[in-house]
């Protein structure tokens, strides 16, 4: 894995099952699970982590694709980031595909898995604000069996995994409306996100999911925006709706994301660019899912 990894980890052990990884985890408290790797190695090499071992998932087929619940997709944690770039996954989830095709070169998105994006929570992972907007649940397995936990939660800290839990499944309803997942990053080509937005049309309840990744710990739900373009939206005819209220619901999003100073200063031009940029990126993505 690199040259860091023997003095890095004393024990390495492969399961072949999700509940056999849930097994050594449970006899090494210490241990870190690795799929891809990304992170995990990349902290590694800096210094900044030493696990005393390594639980490996990368032999849990039962992890690795997705089957179809109650109107929901049931996605494999190890699903890596290459495979759900897919045509057949992006007509299934398309935003979640976008996200994965933005996720870096290939040699990342190769490795890079589902559930290793959910875990290591960086504030840049491309598919969370997808998730967040998707409002998927999490499906974590443990000693005490498997549970379930809006995948918001997880990122906000306010539900944590238990010693010897660890993330199997994403649950994620399937809406067949159209989904919209754009970034901005400092440079051309892929690269980390300085920030994104994931839109998500729900004509059965006829309303409109967003949200914004980044620029927060977390991904950002702006619920007065959504519904405020939700009541603008002819959900009957077109689904159109005025130029002027998606440039006002791409402000909307923006306020609420990057809020004004305290005490009525003026935004540092750092941040006032970031607040265009979330704008810009919250009306082109709603305005692509309409379209």
């Amino acid at each position: 894995m690199t040259t860091h990894a023997s003095r890095a980890a004393q024990s390495v052990t492969l399961p072949g099952t999700l509940d056999e990884a849930v097994a050594a985890l449970t006899a090494m408290p210490a241990a870190v699970p690795v799929a891809g790797g990304t992170d995990l190695m990349a902290a590694v090499n800096k210094g900044l982590l030493r696990p005393a071992g390594l639980v490996g998932l990368g032999r849990i087929n039962e992890i690795r694709g997705w089957q179809y619940q109650d109107g929901h997709a049931l996605l494999g944690a190890g699903l890596t980031h290459a495979r759900m770039g897919r045509p057949d996954f992006a007509a299934l989830i398309p935003a979640l595909a976008a996200a994965a095709r933005a996720a870096g070169p290939p040699q990342i998105r190769n490795a890079g898995t589902l559930g290793g994006n959910i875990a290591s929570a960086a504030p840049t992972g491309d598919a969370l604000p997808v998730l967040a907007a998707l409002e998927a649940d999490l499906v974590v397995a443990g000693p005490g069996g498997r549970r379930e936990i809006p995948v918001t939660h997880l990122l906000a800290g306010r539900e944590l995994l238990a010693p010897g839990e660890l993330i199997g499944f994403v649950r994620v309803p399937l809406l067949h409306a159209p989904q919209v997942f754009l970034k901005a990053t400092g440079r051309t080509g892929p690269g980390r996100a300085t920030a994104s937005a994931a839109v998500v049309l729900d004509p059965a309840r006829r309303g409109v999911r967003c949200a914004v990744g980044a620029i927060a710990p977390m991904p950002l739900r702006p619920l007065e925006a959504e519904d405020w373009i939700s009541r603008r939206i002819d959900w009957d005819g077109d689904r159109g709706v005025a130029p002027e209220a998606l440039t006002a619901f791409g402000e909307y999003v923006a306020a609420a994301c990057v809020p004004d100073a305290p005490g009525g200063e003026p935004l540092p031009p750092a941040v006032l660019h970031l607040r265009r940029t979330v704008a810009a990126l919250a009306r082109r993505a709603l305005g692509r899912a309409l379209s």
